[in-house]
């Protein structure tokens, strides 16, 4: 059986692309800016997080080529080796649905230095797939590509397909499927996948992909959290995992814990629901990494309402901020 990735907390980090002042600039599609990718990166390790997913949804996986692809991934796992960073956790994403694609960009991922894959259920025809269907696609996958992967369920980006718990299960069961990311708010559904008895969790680990459900599913048995505000609050959200992962916590610990996790919760509400486009914007003015509206199309003109939008939040941003600066 292969292993998975740690338990811990993983951050989806946005693509970089040239800013618009850059003389290479293509509104159509800019060029990649591995340059800030490289250091966004490094900035996570250094602040704690335990390993990235690259090309996820935040990293705008559908944007890109995949010669595209391998240069990000070649780029990132070449900075942390030259940063004295061997072996540090990357997990490749997919978002193609035709198998094979998908493994070609598995095999690929391998050759970048990637060490798992992250791939998104197929949701086209998620009003026709059944969970058998669903089952015989990833056990195809998993069977071809050469570094573990994981089943990716975000419903908010493949037309609302359904993956029950049961079908969970009969993956965990596979010897190249490892684990699971959960973007979605059912807790139930977190609960009768990392509580189970009858998958084997140290084999199959089960990340939520919403760290403003961190501290409950945390309790349930979740190993950890792919995050999108760890990638520009990373030291506030590796303290709340640790926090949250203490069986013994003091009185004192467990105020702090749950106020962190208010804070979290209330930054992720207002920046995580505009998804990347919310992310890139925080990356940008909280790290100065980056284009505010850094995207490439559709994806156009940054958050709507701009400097007055952020203005809003400052209160949110600000208190925890003032945590991560005192970390």
């Amino acid at each position: 059986m292969a292993a998975p990735p740690p338990a811990g907390v993983y951050v989806p980090v946005p693509t970089f692309f040239a800013s618009k002042k850059a003389a290479n600039y293509n509104a159509i599609a800019a060029p990649l800016d591995l340059e800030t990718q490289a250091a966004h990166s490094l900035h996570l390790a250094k602040s704690g997080i335990t390993g990235l997913v690259v090309l996820g949804s935040t990293g705008e996986a559908v944007h890109l080529t995949n010669k595209e692809r391998f240069e990000v991934l070649s780029s990132v796992r070449k900075a942390y080796d030259n940063a004295g960073y061997k072996d540090y956790p990357i997990i490749a994403g997919t978002a193609a649905q035709n198998i094979e694609e998908v493994v070609d960009q598995l095999r690929s991922a391998k050759e970048a230095g990637c060490q798992w894959g992250l791939c998104l259920v197929p949701g086209y025809f998620a009003g026709a797939s059944t969970q058998d269907g669903i089952i015989q696609w990833f056990t195809a996958v998993a069977d071809q590509s050469p570094i573990p992967v994981m089943v990716y369920h975000y419903p908010g980006v493949s037309n609302n397909v359904r993956v029950v718990p049961s079908t969970y299960t009969t993956l965990s069961k596979h010897p190249n499927i490892v684990g699971c990311k959960l973007s979605h708010g059912d807790v139930s559904y977190h609960a009768q996948i990392c509580a189970s008895p009858k998958i084997d969790h140290t084999k199959f680990h089960t990340f939520t992909g919403l760290g403003q459900q961190l501290l409950p599913v945390i309790a349930l048995g979740c190993a950890g959290t792919i995050d999108g505000t760890a990638g520009f609050f990373p030291k506030s959200v590796v303290h709340l995992y640790k926090l949250s992962v203490k069986n013994q916590p003091t009185d004192e610990e467990v105020k702090e814990r749950r106020l962190l996790q208010y804070k979290v919760s209330s930054v992720e509400e207002i920046v995580v629901k505009f998804g990347t486009v919310g992310i890139k914007e925080a990356v940008s003015r909280i790290l100065g990494m980056g284009d505010r509206d850094g995207t490439r199309l559709p994806l156009a003109g940054g958050i709507p309402g701009g400097d007055k939008e952020w203005e809003s939040w400052k209160e949110v941003i600000g208190d925890l901020d003032a945590v991560e600066k005192s970390l």
